[in-house]
């Protein structure tokens, strides 16, 4: 692997300060450059959890020029932290001794009414934000497929099938499929409204479309990943997989369905 500029994303608090100069005179004293602005880093490293590596790929815009790793201070690996923040060795030999490879998450693209994109790397969720249920029309390519009365809706990415998803009962989608899937937060299932009633995956072409039926609950809470969306009035959300991916660095013995069976078996 090449040796390239590097940022470092953190929370500025006490431990995490001292790590990062840690890694600043680790990475000088093997002729990495490690830069103040994200805007000249080839590489970007997330220090903290998935949460923290889901704000590094955000706040720098989702780059496509660019490679992102994840150092985990948790205690143990996240999904995406292919790193552990005592194993500073380790992380140096595989970047030294090319024992990483490249590999690139999808991504989603959400247009809400006429408002620019937005894209997630997670999910995009829809929920209501009063104890009253949200009404929803959905569309599949321009298809109306169903209409949904319910707490809300996710749309994740396969990586971000490992999250919110799947304590819905959705599945685990393996990445290198170019995806997205719709799962239903507690569905009403009446004569009127009737859905599916199960997670359901679209193919990367496919564009799904919601529209919320203005019936007083007008004001649903959006959100992108770990963050909440502030649009007010939401009539209509365009949701599909994009061109862009997130490129990544994994260890050569740490696949994706690997790190499933770390985490949750």
């Amino acid at each position: 692997m090449e040796r390239r500029n590097l940022y470092f994303f953190y929370r500025k608090e006490d431990k995490l300060i001292e790590y990062v100069e840690k890694l600043n005179r680790l990475a000088e004293e093997h002729q990495f450059t490690v830069v103040d602005d994200s805007k000249n880093a080839n590489i970007i490293v997330s220090i903290g959890g998935d949460g923290a590596f889901l704000q590094a790929v955000r706040q720098t815009k989702f780059r496509q020029d660019c490679l992102y790793v994840g150092i985990s201070t948790t205690g143990a690996l996240n999904l995406y932290c292919d790193f552990h923040a005592d194993e500073i060795d380790k992380m140096v030999e595989a970047m030294l001794n090319e024992k990483m490879e490249v590999r690139r998450y999808p991504i989603i693209e959400v247009k809400v009414d006429n408002n620019p994109s937005f894209y997630c790397l997670n999910e995009f969720s829809i929920r209501s934000a009063i104890i009253k249920t949200l009404d929803l029309e959905v569309y599949i390519d321009d298809l109306h497929f169903e209409t949904f009365r319910g707490d809300g809706m996710i749309i994740s990415t396969p990586t971000g099938s490992t999250a919110y998803n799947k304590s819905l009962r959705g599945a685990v989608v393996d990445p290198l499929l170019p995806c997205m899937q719709v799962t239903e937060m507690a569905s009403l299932n009446t004569n009127h409204f009737r859905t599916l009633d199960s997670p359901f995956i679209l193919s990367g072409t496919r564009k799904l479309t919601l529209r919320d039926i203005q019936d007083g609950n007008d004001f649903p809470i959006l959100g992108m990943d770990n963050e909440a969306l502030s649009i007010r009035n939401v009539k209509q959300m365009d949701i599909q997989l994009s061109d862009k991916r997130i490129k990544t660095v994994k260890l050569k013995d740490n696949s994706f369905w690997e790190k499933v069976k770390r985490t949750f078996l």
